[in-house]
């Protein structure tokens, strides 16, 4: 039996997901199928963002920025490791001949 992993969701991501579930004409369930989440999800997110404001969701999930910045990391040693390559493969075809 496969062991389920618990997902996360930046505080961002919520605040927007209650936001789009207030808007006139969008339902919570409508909103939860689009995201991809449970409709009970986003009802708590909008529980504890009325009851704690600014404070809601600190700690938990991962901030885009703070994903960002470790994907731009990752690409930059993606493109040393590719241009070392490309250089390795140069200097060994040279050889070959």
């Amino acid at each position: 039996m496969e062991k389920k992993t618990r997902r996360k969701y930046s505080a961002e991501f919520k605040r927007e997901a209650v936001v789009l579930a207030s808007q006139p004409g969008q339902t919570i369930t409508g909103v939860a199928a689009d995201l991809g989440v449970g409709a009970g999800l986003i009802q708590r997110w909008k529980r504890e963002l009325s009851a704690h404001g600014r404070q809601a969701f600190v700690g938990q999930g991962v901030a885009r920025d703070e994903e960002l910045m470790v994907l731009r990391r990752e690409l930059a040693q993606v493109k040393k490791e590719r241009d070392f390559l490309k250089s390795a493969a140069a200097y060994f075809a040279k050889e070959g001949k």
